[in-house]
């Protein structure tokens, strides 16, 4: 039993599948099939099962894959033990986030790694629903993801039980209306405001979708959605053009002189921004050191971090 053929099982379980796992491990289909075949010989139980066409851990594989957890970990903390007599951590440190997170924080990432010596920053958007941000940490260092507030965490969802979870920050969610709007002076919009106006939401999975569906379970009434853009910058260039309202994140508005952004009373409208790592990724120094220049650009955009 090998560390490799145990991480193609772990990635097979966390892929949901030999094909995805494929292609997260740059692997051929067959080649993924072949290593689970030959662990399976060597622990003498059935490690996988047939669903439809498709294919899914067994209870045995399921506890095999959750035990190479520890040895990836445990792998990863002796080469950190001895990353620790070098003179500074090296290495390439892939990260990613939503487009609108990318536009807040990357800049000043990129711009403080590139002052650290040895240190690469790969960086890559990667703007997906809620529940396939944990998948993205089987090929990525640093994920940051985005949630509702209020939402169950991460470590709920499927495969994420190895998942490390760093809060960053709250961003609040308001309504955006164009000037000159009714709502536009209000110093706060209850639900009940925003009964039978036009909405541009996002699509259904994202966390402002859930958001809106708060908004109208408490109005009472269904959302009149006109338009669906997961865009932030054409949601505010359509808001100021008086094609509907919207709600869009406080810290990452353009700053359209067209647009009021206006806070949402009676709910907690945000959503939570978190960087998600695998547990053995997150043992690597470099990655650590990365994921230090993350939290202080945090700080500085809008201080210490979230409690939850």
């Amino acid at each position: 039993m090998d560390a490799r053929s145990l991480e193609v099982l772990r990635t097979v379980g966390s892929q949901g599948g030999v094909t995805a796992a494929a292609r997260t491990l740059h692997l051929t289909p067959s080649a993924v099939s072949q290593q689970v075949a030959v662990l399976q010989r060597e622990v003498g139980v059935p490690l996988t099962e047939r669903v439809g066409r498709g294919l899914r851990l067994t209870a045995a594989g399921e506890a095999l894959a959750h035990a190479a957890v520890d040895v990836a970990v445990a792998l990863e903390r002796a080469r950190a033990a001895c990353d620790a007599f070098l003179e500074r951590p090296t290495g390439v440190v892939r990260v990613s986030s939503f487009q609108s997170g990318a536009q807040l924080l990357l800049p000043g990432l990129l711009t403080r790694v590139a002052a650290l010596d040895g240190i690469t920053l790969e960086a890559l958007d990667e703007d997906v629903a809620q529940d396939d941000f944990v998948a993205l940490t089987d090929h990525i260092d640093i994920v940051v993801a985005h949630r509702p507030d209020p939402s169950p965490p991460w470590t709920s969802r499927p495969g994420a039980a190895a998942v490390r979870v760093v809060p960053l920050l709250r961003e609040p969610l308001d309504v955006a209306v164009p000037v000159g709007h009714p709502l536009a002076d209000r110093d706060a919009v209850r639900p009940a405001d925003l009964v039978d106006v036009p909405w541009i939401a996002v699509r259904e999975g994202f966390p402002v979708a859930t958001v809106l569906a708060a908004v109208a379970d408490r109005s009472g009434g269904t959302p009149r959605i006109v338009h669906r853009i997961n865009d932030f910058h054409v949601i505010e260039a359509l808001v100021a053009a008086g094609h509907g309202v919207s709600l869009l994140p406080r810290h990452t508005f353009g700053g359209s002189t067209r647009v009021r952004l206006v806070p949402l009373a009676e709910i907690r409208a945000g959503r939570r921004v978190d960087a998600l790592l695998r547990a053995d990724r997150a043992e690597r120094l470099v990655v650590r050191r990365v994921l230090d220049e993350l939290r202080a650009v945090v700080a500085g955009i809008v201080g210490p971090p979230p409690l939850d």
